[in-house]
């Protein structure tokens, strides 16, 4: 098998930990990507990226909270400026009884009180009375992640060939599907799920994890990415719309930044954009196998924590491993 080239189509996060993990096991492998510029359409570029399995497990069929555990490994092998510092929840004294559910779905987390809170985040000192601390789970910036999987790929020998166009059957070879929307043509059961960020700068709040502020209408969660950037993201909307932020949705981002540290309200806006993320009905992504195509989809939010064992688990199966009825299919 390791003599046959291996097509992997796509370059968002799931293309990139394919085409790696497939050339670090000793296949050939080629890389297609249709942008010349390599990120310019992944829906990954707007992620949160925060390898949090636990935090996820609050909504997430249990296979996810199982692979991404797996994944926070390769991630520290693999990308030196991967943060695990953990993750910080927290609520408002009115909002108590969605610390008490989150505390109740999740696993993973020690209990803070207002002390401890300060002790790991300063700039939150006296915000919160009590709050729920990860203490394994990390966070990546994500173009700086893309960019080292990307890197990493092509030393141990990927194939990269950014602007070409791709149609299924093109090639006679092994092909690993990895269009996201894109390959809904052939994978009718996807939909789209809007998602929509700002980045802003502040000179006053530094924090050191991610933060999760809990609220029953307006989640929000804080990214810190280094030199007073953090990205602050929430929203998940059931539409294919890739179109700019909605004024609504940078409000409600807003404000509930507001509510987490009113110095935001003084912080710069940077950017602000939206993506929109590939999905199946149950949410739980898929290795779809049909003759000579492998379709790695439906990663939904997860793509930065479930990539590189979905990478693994392909890469297992084509060297004769059984396979997770979980997450594979024969179509």
């Amino acid at each position: 098998m390791a003599s046959e080239l291996i097509t992997v189509v796509g370059a968002g996060i799931t293309g990139l930990w394919q085409a790696l993990t497939l050339a670090r096991r000793g296949h050939r492998v080629r890389l297609i990507e249709r942008c010349q510029t390599p990120f310019a359409a992944a829906a990954s570029r707007f992620a949160g990226a925060m390898l949090a399995p636990y935090c996820e497990t609050e909504t997430a069929d249990p296979v996810v909270g199982e692979l991404g555990l797996g994944s926070l490994a390769l991630w520290r092998q693999t990308f030196p400026g991967a943060t695990f510092n953990g993750t910080l929840v927290v609520a408002q004294g009115r909002d108590k009884g969605e610390l008490q559910h989150y505390a109740r779905l999740t696993w993973g987390h020690r209990r803070l009180d207002g002390g401890a809170i300060a002790a790991l985040e300063p700039d939150l000192a006296r915000r919160f009375e009590e709050g729920l601390y990860y203490a394994e789970e990390g966070h990546v910036e994500p173009l700086a992640a893309m960019q080292c999987v990307l890197d990493a790929g092509r030393r141990v020998g990927v194939e990269v060939e950014l602007g070409r166009e791709w149609q299924p059957g093109a090639d006679h070879g092994l092909v690993v599907d990895c269009r996201g929307l894109a390959a809904r043509p052939e994978l009718g059961r996807l939909r789209g799920v809007r998602g929509e960020r700002l980045i802003v700068r502040s000179r006053e709040i530094n924090l050191q994890r991610p933060v999760r502020l809990l609220h029953p209408r307006h989640p929000l969660y804080v990214v810190p990415w280094g030199q007073g950037l953090h990205m602050l993201g929430a929203t998940v909307i059931e539409s294919d719309d890739a179109g700019p932020m909605t004024v609504r949705s940078a409000l409600e981002l807003l404000a509930t930044a507001y509510a987490l540290n009113p110095a935001f309200g003084e912080a710069e806006i940077v950017d602000a954009g939206a993506g929109v993320r590939p999905a199946l009905p149950d949410n739980v992504p898929k290795i779809l196998v049909r003759g000579n195509t492998i379709a790695v989809n439906g990663l939904y939010r997860h793509g930065f924590l479930l990539a590189p064992m979905l990478s693994e688990l392909v890469a297992d199966h084509l060297d004769g491993a059984a396979i997770d009825n979980r997450v594979f299919e024969r179509v």
